[in-house]
């Protein structure tokens, strides 16, 4: 430990040695608990409910704690030099490619079956009793609700960029504002769906492709309004708002 402080006080580069943190032991059990206790839970087991809550707390409490730690480490300490940022940048951009192909295998499976439905299907597609939705409505207000929200947050980071901390302020509220609109009409969407989610390969797709994208919103939602928290508390300025723009790509992409 001494020998490592010695080297974080006299290094001539610009990487960060990141400090010793529980968060990373403390996230694996969290994480191990949630996953043993949903089996717990979904085989009936007694208590599996209460310990599959006790590990999410844990996970969000383990979310909340290593954020701070690395706000503090880029924001009060100046730890974040141009050379960390860069690979930051690395990180979030393959992180965002992950996502994108997570999402091409469920909009694969929806155009295979759709294009060349099999027997099972009726040959048909949609298959026989179900009911899609129309696409000139809640879908398409969405869709334009997201298109305006990615106008919103662009004019938020050009905003920062430029110096106008009241406009970069305003905006990020107006996204924020249009994100839980779209969660809201989206989850009435739900309710109003005439097929489930058992509802075979139709139901199966349509649930998973759109209620990961469901999630995606809201957390690219809380990400946005913890940047803006951090904007009103003078945390991001034009030369330093790396947060920021990681929030914006994920939100866009």
């Amino acid at each position: 430990m001494q020998l490592f402080n010695l080297v974080k006080k006299n290094q001539r580069f610009g990487y960060h040695l990141v400090d010793p943190s529980p968060w990373p032991f403390v996230g694996a059990t969290s994480v191990f608990l949630m996953a043993v206790s949903a089996a717990m839970y979904f085989h009936g087991h007694q208590n599996g409910n209460y310990f599959l809550l006790f590990g999410f707390f844990m996970l969000c409490n383990v979310f909340f704690m290593w954020w701070k730690d690395i706000v503090r480490e880029s924001t009060y300490e100046g730890h974040h030099t141009s050379v960390v940022q860069q690979g930051l940048r690395y990180g979030v951009i393959l992180f965002i490619i992950s996502e994108l192909f997570f999402f091409v295998a469920f909009f694969w499976a929806f155009f295979h079956n759709s294009v060349s439905p099999n027997i099972e299907l009726g040959s048909i597609w949609p298959p026989k009793g179900i009911t899609p939705f129309n696409p000139w409505k809640v879908p398409f207000l969405n869709t334009i609700i997201l298109l305006l929200s990615a106008c919103s947050i662009t004019w938020a980071h050009h905003a920062v960029v430029y110096g106008m901390r009241r406009q970069s302020i305003y905006s990020f509220f107006i996204t924020i504002f249009l994100a839980i609109l779209f969660t809201v009409f989206q989850g009435l969407e739900y309710t109003e769906a005439a097929f489930c989610f058992s509802d075979g390969t139709y139901g199966c797709t349509f649930y998973m492709t759109t209620g990961f994208h469901g999630f995606h919103v809201i957390v690219g939602t809380i990400f946005l309004t913890i940047c803006a928290i951090r904007l009103i508390n003078y945390h991001l300025t034009k030369q330093h708002h790396f947060g920021m723009e990681a929030a914006i790509w994920y939100w866009r992409y």
